[in-house]
C-alpha cells in the first residue's frame, strides 16, 4: 500500500459527506475494532488540527478508547458496501471480529498504532488530548428525548483527538 500525505482540512468536504457514507472509528486495546460513527467534527483546538468523536459509554469502543489514547478515522471516498456498513454499525467488537465479518482489510498505521481500513482510504490518525463525559442534565430536552431517554446504551463521551497524521491509502496495483 502507498500513502499519499494530505492536509486534512483540504478534505473537509469529503469528511463531512463521509458521515452519510459510514465513517469508521478504529480503536485498539485488547484487539483491533472498528465502528460506524455518524457524529464527529474536524476543527482546531489549542492551535492544532483535531478530530472530535462521540462514543456511547456502554460501547466496546468506549472501553478501548479509555484504555489506549489513540484512534484512527477511516473515511470512505465512495459508499461502503452495505454488508460492511451493517456489520460495523450493528455488531459489537466484544463478540465479533468485525473486520473479518465485513470483508474489510486493515492497513498498518504510520504513527498511532491503530490501523486504517483499505476500503475507507482517507485516514486520520489521532491521539486523545481531551475527553468529557456528557451528562443528561446538560442536553436540551428535545435532544435528550430523541437520543437518550429510552436508550439503554447510555449517553456519550466526547473524545478530542489531535491529528497526528493524515493520508489517503492507495492500492499500488491501481496506480
Amino acid at each position: 500500500m502507498k500513502k499519499m500525505e494530505i492536509d486534512v482540512f483540504d478534505y473537509a468536504s469529503e469528511i463531512a459527506h463521509g458521515f452519510n457514507n459510514g465513517i469508521l472509528l478504529n480503536s485498539r486495546d485488547k484487539k483491533f475494532d472498528t465502528m460506524i460513527i455518524g457524529w464527529g467534527a474536524l476543527g482546531r483546538n489549542w492551535g492544532k488540527p483535531c478530530f472530535t468523536v462521540y462514543v456511547r459509554q456502554k460501547r466496546f469502543t468506549h472501553e478501548q478508547l479509555d484504555a489506549n489514547p489513540y484512534f484512527t478515522i477511516s473515511v470512505p471516498l465512495e459508499k461502503l458496501e452495505s454488508k460492511a456498513f451493517k456489520v460495523c454499525g450493528t455488531l459489537s467488537g466484544r463478540d465479533v471480529d468485525k473486520v473479518k465479518e465485513a470483508g474489510l482489510h486493515t492497513v498498518p498505521a504510520e504513527k498511532s498504532g491503530v490501523d486504517g481500513i483499505k476500503e475507507a482510504p482517507l485516514t486520520i490518525e489521532c491521539r486523545i488530548v481531551y475527553r468529557q463525559d456528557q451528562t443528561e442534565d446538560l442536553y436540551s430536552q428535545e435532544n435528550y428525548e430523541r437520543w437518550y431517554q429510552n436508550d439503554p446504551a447510555g449517553v456519550h463521551t466526547m473524545y478530542i483527538g489531535e491529528v497526528m497524521d493524515a493520508y489517503i491509502i492507495q492500492d499500488e496495483d491501481k496506480l
